[in-house]
C-alpha cells in the first residue's frame, strides 16, 4: 500500500544536537486514510509492471491471474527472448498466488514458479528493499489524487538504473 501521505517518522528524521539544545518540532504521525495498492512485477534489470489496483476491486485468485497474463505481455515487450529462455516467478504464498486459476495462469504463461519459504522478511528483496526505498522517497510528500500518487510512483523507477535492481536482486546493499 502507497499513502497519499506519510509523514517523515521521528525515528528517521533524529538529529545529533549539544546537550541542552532544543529538538527540533516533530509533526504528529498520523495513518493517511487514502491509499493506493500497487503491484510491481521486477527482475534484475528493472521494472517490468506497475498495476495499480482500481478502488473496490476485490484481489482474488481471478484478478491475480489477470495480472500474470498481463506480465507475459510485458515480458515479451520488454525483455525479447525471455520467454522462450525461461521465466522465474517468485512471488508470496498469499492465498492468491495459490490460488488455482493463479497456478494455472503460471503454467499457461510457460513460468516456473519459484517455492517461497515461510515468511521470511530477509527473503524477499521487495519486502526489505524496494518497497521501503519507494516509501521513503516518497515520506513528506501529500497527493491529492490516485494519478498524482501513481506518476510520482513512475517517477520513482524510471530513473534506477539496472545496477539498482541488480545489486539488491542479488542480495547487495
Amino acid at each position: 500500500m502507497i499513502l497519499y501521505y506519510d509523514p517523515q517518522s521521528k525515528r528517521e528524521s533524529m538529529e545529533w544536537r549539544y546537550k541542552g539544545g532544543k529538538s527540533p518540532r516533530k509533526a504528529k504521525v498520523q495513518q493517511s486514510t487514502k491509499k493506493l495498492m500497487c503491484t510491481i512485477f521486477w527482475d534484475f534489470q528493472g521494472i517490468l509492471m506497475l498495476d495499480f489496483k482500481e478502488r473496490n476491486t476485490v484481489v482474488n485468485g481471478e484478478y491475480y491471474a489477470s495480472l500474470i497474463y498481463k506480465l507475459r505481455d510485458k515480458i515479451k515487450e520488454k525483455r525479447r527472448g525471455k520467454l522462450s529462455k525461461g521465466v522465474l516467478l517468485l512471488h508470496g504464498n498469499a492465498p492468491v498466488h495459490t490460488a488455482g486459476v493463479s497456478k494455472d495462469a503460471v503454467r499457461q504463461c510457460g513460468f516456473t514458479e519459484v517455492q517461497h519459504p515461510p515468511y521470511s522478511p530477509d527473503m524477499a528483496p521487495s519486502d526489505y528493499y524496494l518497497f521501503p526505498n519507494l516509501k521513503r522517497d516518497l515520506r513528506g510528500t501529500k497527493f491529492s489524487s490516485d494519478e498524482e500518487l501513481q506518476a510520482a510512483v513512475f517517477s520513482h523507477f524510471e530513473d534506477k538504473k539496472c545496477d539498482y535492481f541488480y545489486r539488491f536482486s542479488i542480495g547487495i546493499d
